[in-house]
């Protein structure tokens, strides 16, 4: 499967949810995307709090989907083609100076 169909998936998911709808009760604006993948992001972390060491690999995994899933709906929202842009950032740090 690639970006484009799991980016479908995730939007029909949205849609049979309600989460477009004009009166939705979580309205999928950049803003609240934007919060939603930080607020994930900080889930991944959290299976690290006061350990070093990976204790869960399923939720970390579960964890790495919601975030995974976030960016998917930023893209489709911000009408950004996230493969194209991944690549050309990938491009672009072959290139700088670390």
């Amino acid at each position: 499967m690639n970006l484009q169909e799991l980016t479908q998936k995730m939007d029909d998911f949205v849609t049979t949810q309600g989460w477009y709808d004009k009166n939705s009760k979580r309205p999928q604006t950049l803003r609240n995307l934007a919060i939603s993948l930080i607020l994930e992001a900080s889930e991944v972390l959290e299976l690290f709090q006061w350990q070093d060491t990976l204790v869960d690999k399923s939720a970390l995994g579960e964890e790495l989907a919601d975030v995974f899933l976030y960016l998917l709906q930023i893209a489709k929202v911000a009408d950004i083609n996230l493969e194209q842009v991944t690549l050309a950032k990938l491009n672009k740090n072959y290139h700088r100076t670390w």
